[in-house]
């Protein structure tokens, strides 16, 4: 497209050059520009965009976009803008032809849920023959692929990006975790999100590189109920009120609270062979009973979020009850399907206070013994260690301490560490360096009606060793530990 096609809908000022320049694509990392492209100066907390102009040139780019002015001799076209974070998403959002608008169009944020509530409403909306792609911390999700993003909530030009990418595929909805900060810096701007839904709000995020106080927190989500037509609120959550207090957008309300518009009561813990999960009944705008395959009370404000979405999608209630009974969050007490009288989950609590709410949960359920593997990160704090250990300890009847990402430590070194924590307990214990053996361990030595938590490693797919990333699939190992191949399998043919 010609520079000034994409930079139709901001203001700008010309420096140096002209904007009825071809641009081939937009870059925001200098490392990779090449020729004929733009260069976008981001300004982050960690570094500045404007700092790499200099190798943008030399490496080709026909354009700098900026906020600062830049003095170069080369035959390079700039632009100045006033935010060139909201510039890159105007500019994406253009150069990807607005695909927002060939899609439904659904953000959640809150402090805790947003990862569970997109599954849960991909879930429903696929069963519901609504192919869905999502966006969040698992990554860009279209179809069966999945392709990895840095942050939760990706830069404006990987979304426009992956939602272009999205109708290509059939998508016909879109879900995308909307963190605060990814509404802050201007992520998800030029998108008119159909359907807005807040979950929660409480302490979380607050620091240098983040937000400087829990108001600044707070308004960054309200960024979300400016720019939807529908917003989706908890209204047991007293933050909806400052939430929505400059927002203009058509409410619909979930919650225990019987003002609520979705109103649920008499939730329950359900344990069965296959399926941990909770129960409730639902009445206000719809009435259903409903069961939902991911444990804890928690799990039932995500599914009155999806369902008051899905219902405002005119969803059959067919679909939305097969949905929630067939949900699954990758790596999020993530349920591995097993023949015998136990239960094995896979979760990526990795310090004390998910753990602690995992373990939590799952005690909920009285489980024979409560098993937890997990080790702890290396070239991290050892306080993490001694609290996991110490969390462990406490609420786990076996902890079977193993390896994690140790990174540049010694598995060994960290072990020593997490013991010290779970000493001060009286928890029993098992040492299995070798994460694999560990696992292993855990199926050859479960007892009927045993809980198994797989905790660290969640929907990773790695193990990072001295620099290097091997992979390991927790999923992969647990098959290859059922269902081992013959020494004849394993042979290798030679013709």
């Amino acid at each position: 497209m010609k520079l000034y096609e994409l930079l139709s809908s901001i203001s700008y000022e010309i420096l140096k050059g002209s904007d009825q320049i071809q641009i081939d694509d937009l870059i925001y990392d200098s490392r990779k520009v090449v020729k004929g492209t733009a260069f976008v100066c981001l300004k982050g907390f960690n570094t500045d965009g404007h700092k790499y102009a200099k190798d943008a040139i030399e490496k080709g780019a026909s354009a700098l976009i900026v906020s600062d002015d830049i003095e170069t001799d080369a035959n390079v076209t700039i632009i100045k803008v006033e935010n060139t974070r909201s510039a890159l998403a105007v500019m994406s959002t253009a150069l990807f032809g607005n695909p927002s608008e060939e899609l439904t169009t659904i953000a959640i944020t809150g402090t805790k849920g947003k990862t569970t509530t997109v599954a849960m409403i991909r879930s429903i909306l696929e069963c519901a023959g609504i192919k869905t792609g999502t966006i969040g911390t698992l990554g860009i999700v279209i179809g069966d692929k999945i392709y990895k993003t840095a942050n939760t909530t990706p830069e404006s030009y990987e979304i426009q990006q992956a939602m272009r990418k999205m109708v290509k595929k059939g998508c016909k909805a879109m879900v995308i975790e909307a963190s605060s900060l990814g509404l802050k810096n201007h992520r998800t701007d030029c998108i008119n999100f159909d359907y807005g839904i807040f979950t929660n709000f409480s302490h979380d995020h607050i620091g240098e590189s983040e937000h400087p106080d829990m108001q600044d927190y707070l308004e960054s989500k309200a960024i979300l109920f400016k720019n939807c037509k529908k917003g989706i609120i908890n209204i047991d959550d007293e933050a909806y009120r400052e939430l929505l207090k400059n927002s203009l957008c058509e409410t619909v309300t979930y919650g225990f609270n019987e003002n609520a518009d979705f109103i649920a009561s008499n939730d329950k813990l359900l344990a069965r062979q296959g399926f941990i999960g909770v129960h409730f009944d639902l009445k206000g705008k719809k009435e259903l009973s409903a069961d939902v395959a991911i444990p804890g009370r928690f799990s039932v404000y995500n599914a009155l979020a999806a369902i008051a979405l899905c219902s405002e999608m005119n969803v059959q209630d067919e679909f939305i009850l097969k949905g929630l009974e067939t949900v699954k969050v990758k790596g999020r007490v993530e349920v591995y399907p097993v023949k015998s009288n136990y239960t094995l989950l896979i979760d990526y609590a990795h310090n004390a206070v998910s753990m602690e709410n995992v373990l939590k949960t799952l005690r909920e359920y009285k489980p024979h013994r409560l098993i937890t593997m997990f080790g702890a990160g290396g070239n991290r704090p050892k306080a993490r260690r001694f609290e996991m250990g110490e969390v462990s300890g406490r609420l786990s009847d076996l902890s079977v301490i193993t390896e994690d990402n140790s990174r540049f430590e010694d598995v060994n070194d960290i072990i020593a560490d997490i013991k010290v924590g779970i000493d001060k307990t009286d928890g029993k214990y098992v040492i299995v360096p070798n994460r694999v053996d560990a696992i292993r361990y855990c199926i050859e030595n479960a007892e009927a009606g045993d809980i198994i938590v797989l905790a660290g490693k969640g929907h990773e797919d790695y193990q990072e060793i001295k620099g290097v990333k091997y992979h390991l699939d927790e999923r992969e190992v647990i098959a290859s530990v059922l269902n081992p191949r013959t020494e004849e399998e394993n042979m290798v043919v030679e013709e």
